[in-house]
C-alpha cells in the first residue's frame, strides 16, 4: 500500500497538489514501522522527497532465514579445518620435506618425556624409575629413526655418550647405526642435474656409466658407482649424492635441537649441555657441504704424505674436483673389504675364522701379511697422529668408514683406506700440548699435572675425566687411595634408584665447573677415541691401544717446534723414560692376550678387561650402571 501511495504521488508530477493530499500521504508514511521518510518543503510544499533506509525491525511479512543446526555448523568447521590441515601437510611434504611435521613430532615426544620425568621421577616412585628410563629410551630411539637425516647424527652423539646415561638408553642407542634406506633414483637425478645441468650418464651425460642402484646409503647421502669417460681417465669412481630432503630440513632440525637442549638444561634437568650446541650445529652444517668434505680429504692426504710412519699404510681416496659440488662429491673407487665385515677382514689377513665368508669381498683378494694386529695398529696410530701431531681429527671413525685393501705396489702388505671426511675438528697447538700432557700424566700417575689441566679447562671432577679419557679406571688421586671409593660403593649399594640418580646429577653438575673454559673439541675427540676403542675390541683387542696412543702423545711433546737443541735432547730423554714406564701396561696387555689364547675366547681381550674395570669403577664412584658395550656404540 505504501508503494502505491508513493507511486501515485510521484507519477502525477503535479506541482499543484493540494496541501491536504501531501499531508495525508505523509501521515500514512509515518505510520509505517519499516520505513523512515524526510519531507522537503521549498517555496511552499511543492515536492516530496523520501530517503528510505532499512529499519532495524524486520517486516513481519518476510520470514527470517532458518538457522543452521549445531551439528551442521560443527561439521562445516571441521571440514574447513581438515582442508586447511591437509593443505598445510601437503605443502610441508612437497616443498619442505615434512620438516614442520618432523619437528612437531619432536616437540611432542620431548614434551611427553619431560612430563614423564617431572611427574614420575620422585622419591616415592623410586622403584618405577627404571620403567621411566625404558619408556624414554624407546620414545627417543623411535623418534630418531623415524625422522632420519640429521636426527641420526644427533642420535649417534647420544650413543657416543651413552656410558653416562641410564642402562635402558645405553642398550637402545648401542644399536643405532648410520644406515638408511635409499631414495628413489628420480630424486637422486634431480639433485645431480641441479648441480651439473646434465644427467649422470647417457647422451650428454657426465660419466660413461652410472649405476642406478646405490652401493651404500647413509643418513644424509648415498653413494653410486660410476665410470669416468676416457678423456677423464676412464677409471671407476664413487659418486656421493646428498639426499634432497636434508638441505630443506637442516635449519629447522638444528633449531629444534637448540630448543630441546636449552629446555632440558634450564627447565628440566639443570645439567650443563647447551654450551656445546653452537659448536655441534656448526660442524653438522659443514658436513652437508661436500666441497668442504673434498677439502678435508685432500688436507688429510697431505698430512699422511708427510708422515713416513703412515705414508704407505694409509690411503685417502683421490677427489675429482671437476665433478664435485656442494651436494655431489666424486672420488676414487676403492675395492677392498670394509671393517664391518669382521670375518672378511680376518680372512684377508690370514686369521682363523669359524664361519666361512661366503660372498665376502675378501674372496677376491690374496691373503695379506701381518695379521689383524697390523691393520689395528695402523688404525690407532693414524688417529694418534691426528690428535697429537696434526691437530686435525676425523670425528666419525666407525668401521663402516674404513676399508682394508692389498697395497697397490707393495706385495702382500695391507693398506687402510679412510672414508667419509665430512666431519673434522681442528685443534690449536696449545690444546694439542695440553692434551698430550694429560695423556702422559695419566700413564705416569702425575696427578698434579692432571688436576692442573682439568682446572684450566673448567673441569671439577678430574677422576671422572681421567677415566673417561683413558677408557680405563683411574682411582688413586690422593693419600686416601681407594678408601673413599670403598665407602662410596657401600653408600651407593644402600641407596634407592632415585637417590643414586640425584647423586649422579650432582656429580655431572660438578663435572663442568666453567663451561666457557672447556674446549669444545673434546666432544668430538672423545667420540673418536671411543670408536677407535670399539673397533679394537670388535676384533678381540689385538693391539695395546692405550700404549700406542700414549706414545704418540709423548713423542709429540718431544717433537714440538721452536725448541733449542738441549731442550729437544731433554725432551727425547723424557720420552724414552716414558716408554719404559709403559712396560707395566704392556705386561697387563700380554697377560690378557695369553689368557685369550689359552681359553680361546675373543670376548675376554684387553679392551674387555678395561671395560669391566671401568664399569666397576663407575658404579663404585658415581653410582652409574654402564651396560656392556655401551662405551663403544655410535
Amino acid at each position: 500500500m505504501l508503494s502505491g501511495i508513493l507511486a501515485s504521488a510521484v507519477a502525477s508530477r503535479s506541482p499543484q497538489l493540494s496541501r491536504t493530499a501531501w499531508f495525508r500521504a505523509a501521515s500514512r508514511l509515518s505510520r509505517q514501522p519499516s520505513w523512515r521518510y524526510h519531507i522537503h518543503n521549498s517555496r511552499g510544499i511543492s515536492r516530496l522527497t523520501t530517503r528510505i533506509t532499512p529499519s532495524r525491525r524486520v517486516s513481519p511479512s518476510i520470514p527470517p532465514p532458518p538457522k543452521s543446526g549445531w551439528l551442521v555448523r560443527t561439521s562445516r568447521r571441521l571440514a574447513y579445518l581438515g582442508l586447511g590441515v591437509g593443505a598445510a601437510w601437503y605443502l610441508d611434504k612437497e616443498f619442505y620435506a615434512s620438516t614442520v611435521i618432523r619437528n612437531l613430532r619432536t616437540l611432542w615426544i620431548y614434551s611427553i618425556i619431560a612430563l614423564d620425568y617431572k611427574i614420575n621421577f620422585t622419591a616415592e616412585n623410586s622403584e618405577g624409575i627404571p620403567a621411566i628410563h625404558e619408556r624414554v629410551a624407546t620414545r627417543l630411539f623411535d623418534l630418531v629413526t623415524s625422522n632420519g637425516g640429521l636426527y641420526i647424527k644427533i642420535g649417534q652423539a647420544i650413543a657416543s655418550n651413552a656410558a653416562v646415561l641410564p642402562p635402558a638408553i645405553q642398550s637402545k642407542f648401542s644399536k643405532l647405526y648410520d644406515d638408511a634406506a635409499q631414495v628413489p633414483l628420480s630424486e637422486v637425478l634431480k639433485v645431480f642435474e641441479s648441480q651439473f645441468h646434465r644427467p649422470p650418464s647417457g647422451s650428454g651425460g657426465v660419466f660413461e656409466y652410472f649405476d642406478p642402484v646405490a652401493v651404500a646409503s647413509a643418513s644424509i647421502a648415498q653413494v653410486h658407482k660410476a665410470k669416468l669417460k676416457e678423456e677423464d681417465g676412464g677409471g671407476w669412481v664413487a659418486v656421493k649424492i646428498q639426499k634432497p630432503d636434508v638441505g630443506k630440513q637442516v635449519n629447522l632440525d638444528l633449531a629444534m635441537f637448540r630448543l630441546v637442549m636449552w629446555a632440558y638444561e634450564n627447565l628440566i634437568f639443570d645439567v650443563k649441555t647447551y654450551f656445546v650446541v653452537d659448536f655441534i650445529s656448526d660442524h653438522l652444517r659443514r658436513e652437508l657441504d661436500f666441497e668442504q668434505e673434498a677439502n678435508n680429504a685432500m688436507t688429510t692426504a697431505k698430512f699422511i704424505a708427510k708422515e713416513p710412519r703412515l705414508r704407505d699404510k694409509v690411503h685417502i681416496p683421490q677427489v675429482y674436483e671437476k665433478y664435485t659440488t656442494k651436494k655431489v662429491m666424486t672420488a676414487e673407487w676403492i675395492d677392498g673389504v670394509r671393517m664391518t665385515d669382521r670375518n672378511g677382514i680376518k680372512q684377508l689377513m690370514g686369521e682363523r675364522i669359524d664361519v666361512p665368508s661366503e660372498g665376502s669381498a675378501a674372496n677376491r683378494f690374496p691373503t695379506l701379511k701381518g695379521g689383524i694386529s697390523a691393520v689395528l695398529t695402523t688404525m690407532v696410530e693414524l688417529f694418534g697422529a691426528q690428535i697429537f701431531e696434526w691437530g686435525w681429527v676425523h670425528c666419525d671413525p666407525h668401521p663402516g668408514n674404513m676399508i682394508v685393501r692389498p697395497h697397490p705396489t707393495i706385495k702382500g702388505a695391507p693398506q687402510l683406506v679412510l672414508l667419509d671426511h665430512g666431519l673434522y675438528v681442528r685443534t690449536t697447538p696449545a690444546f694439542q700440548r695440553q692434551y698430550a700432557m694429560l695423556w702422559k700424566s695419566l700413564m705416569t700417575l702425575d696427578f698434579k699435572v692432571l688436576e692442573d689441566v682439568a682446572s684450566e679447562w673448567g673441569i671439577g671432577e678430574p677422576k671422572l675425566f681421567a677415566s673417561a679419557t683413558l677408557m680405563r679406571p683411574v682411582s688413586s688421586f690422593n693419600d686416601k687411595n681407594d678408601e673413599e671409593a670403598v665407602k662410596l660403593e657401600k653408600e651407593f649399594s644402600e641407596m634407592t634408584e632415585y637417590e643414586r640418580s640425584v647423586v649422579m646429577k650432582k656429580r655431572l653438575q660438578n663435572f663442568l665447573v666453567n663451561q666457557d673454559r672447556m674446549p669444545k673439541e673434546l666432544v668430538f675427540i672423545a667420540r673418536n677415541l671411543r670408536l677407535v676403542q670399539g673397533n679394537n675390541q670388535m676384533f678381540g683387542s689385538p693391539v695395546n691401544r692405550i700404549n700406542i696412543t700414549a706414545t704418540w702423545a709423548s713423542r709429540s711433546l718431544a717433537e714440538t717446534q721452536n725448541m733449542t737443541l738441549s731442550q729437544r735432547l731433554w725432551a727425547y730423554y723424557h720420552h724414552f723414560i716414558f716408554k719404559s714406564v709403559l712396560f707395566s701396561t704392556d705386561l697387563a696387555f700380554w697377560y690378557a692376550r695369553a689368557k685369550q689364547w689359552l681359553t680361546g675366547r675373543e670376548d675376554e681381550g684387553f679392551e674387555d678387561v678395561l671395560e669391566k674395570s671401568l664399569r666397576t669403577f663407575a658404579k663404585a664412584n658415581f653410582g652409574v650402571e654402564i651396560a656392556k658395550d655401551a662405551m663403544y656404540s655410535g
